[in-house]
């Protein structure tokens, strides 16, 4: 009888439950354009959002509760501004798209802003729709999901003119995944403990500036886009790699700090080759590099499949084991009208004391190939046979490989990009 009773009880409430959540939905189905509405202080099931230009806000106890199905919130409708709620527990599914704000194609103009979310598939999803807002979101993925199974904290589908800025988003799979969405702005917004923080696919004319990437196992993940200006964005002890490039053209990188780029790990055992680079370029041609700081990895910046004519000056590269790796067969001029990088580790002078080194920078020779190719040799390193290797190079130019050059290199770090002291 007893047991009878807790289910009758239980029964009721969700009953008043629904139909006080079809009640609410009713009411925000009558609401006009220009409305204004708070929803009450208690936990509420998923919602629709269908009237336009109006603006949806909650209550500080309010909670949304998706009930680990569907999305939680849809915002169906233009001009939608939906803030200050807590959403979480929506589905888990990500061939269906789950998320907690799901802002639909139609629903161009909406403004998603200080929103705490939480749960397992995509938070937000903006599906091919046009000048959105994301600004100021807390998004948390569910942990206890491998991270590859996790959905994106902020999802672009097809997106333009959209504005993400100020989130702050972490264990999700990745942070803001861009994705055949062109001419939007990604503005800093924090990313911590993910895959990837920023991840761009099939993308142009994106201005990705001030964002922060730390402890992810890719801080930005550049591929197959072109026309992007990334600007004064920083990389904090990411793994693998700091910036990754593959197959980007025509874009620009300028002010961008990346620190501490370590080596990846797999159940804290270390990855083979998968040395920490503060930047990798893949097949990546036609690239702007200037005033960036690669500082603190295990390589500064590794080229390799065709990565040629690209413009690299006015950077400092500081204090990485290995500056720079170059896998190709051509040599490359670094600097830039007579102006070139700073390098911690150049060992040239001024006789001038003009700021620019007499002596060119060539941070790899064909021990260094030599050892990439065979890395068994690297215990013949301090052997006279190397040493003799490096006396032959330098006394016969004629058996030198192709490499990275810069004729200009920096005595001393641009002041646009100096530590402040």
């Amino acid at each position: 009888m007893y047991q009878l009773l807790r289910y009758g009880v239980a029964l009721t409430v969700a009953l008043l439950s629904l139909t006080a959540n079809a009640d609410l939905q009713e009411q925000l189905d009558a609401l006009e354009p220009g409305a204004v509405f708070e929803l009450p202080p208690e936990k509420l099931s998923s919602l629709d959002l269908r009237v336009p230009d109006v603006t949806v806000s909650c209550h500080a106890d309010t909670v949304i509760d998706g009930g680990n199905e569907g999305n939680a919130v849809d915002i169906l409708a233009e001009k939608v501004t939906f803030s200050g709620c807590e959403v979480r527990n929506w589905g888990d599914d990500l061939n269906t798209l789950d998320a907690g704000i799901f802002v639909a194609r139609e629903a161009s103009g909406a403004v998603v802003e200080r929103n705490r979310l939480s749960g397992p598939a995509f938070g937000i999803w903006l599906d091919a729709t046009k000048d959105v807002t994301v600004r100021d979101n807390r998004v948390r993925g569910d942990v206890s999901i491998r991270s590859q199974d996790r959905g994106n904290g902020i999802h672009l589908f097809n997106t333009t003119g959209a504005l993400i800025e100020g989130n702050d988003i972490s264990q999700t799979r990745d942070a803001i995944y861009i994705e055949t969405a062109n001419n939007n702005e990604i503005r800093n917004n924090l990313m911590t403990d993910l895959r990837y923080g920023i991840h761009y696919m099939y993308s142009m004319h994106n201005l990705l500036e001030g964002n922060v990437t730390r402890g992810t196992r890719t801080g930005y993940a550049l591929m197959q886009s072109k026309y992007l200006k990334v600007f004064n964005n920083r990389s904090e002890n990411d793994e693998n790699y700091g910036i990754l490039m593959n197959f980007i053209t025509n874009s620009e990188l300028r002010g961008n700090v990346v620190t501490g780029v370590s080596q990846g790990q797999t159940a804290g055992i270390s990855i083979s080759g998968a040395e920490g680079k503060a930047v990798f370029i893949y097949n990546s041609l036609h690239n702007t590099f200037e005033n960036n700081v690669f500082r603190d990895s295990n390589i500064g910046i590794h080229l390799t499949a065709g990565s040629e004519e690209n413009e690299v000056f006015s950077n400092a590269f500081v204090d990485n084991q290995r500056q720079v790796k170059y896998v190709a067969t051509r040599t490359q001029e670094w600097s830039k009208e007579g102006r070139g990088n700073y390098w911690s580790d150049y060992l040239g002078w001024d006789r001038n004391q003009d700021g620019i080194g007499d002596v060119a920078y060539e941070p790899n020779d064909n021990v260094d190939r030599l050892l990439w190719t065979y890395p068994e040799a690297k215990v013949l390193m301090f052997s006279p046979a190397v040493d003799t290797l490096r006396w032959v190079q330098d006394a016969f130019p004629v058996v030198k490989a192709a490499g990275v050059s810069d004729s200009h290199p920096l005595m001393s770090q641009p002041e646009s990009i100096r530590p402040e002291s």
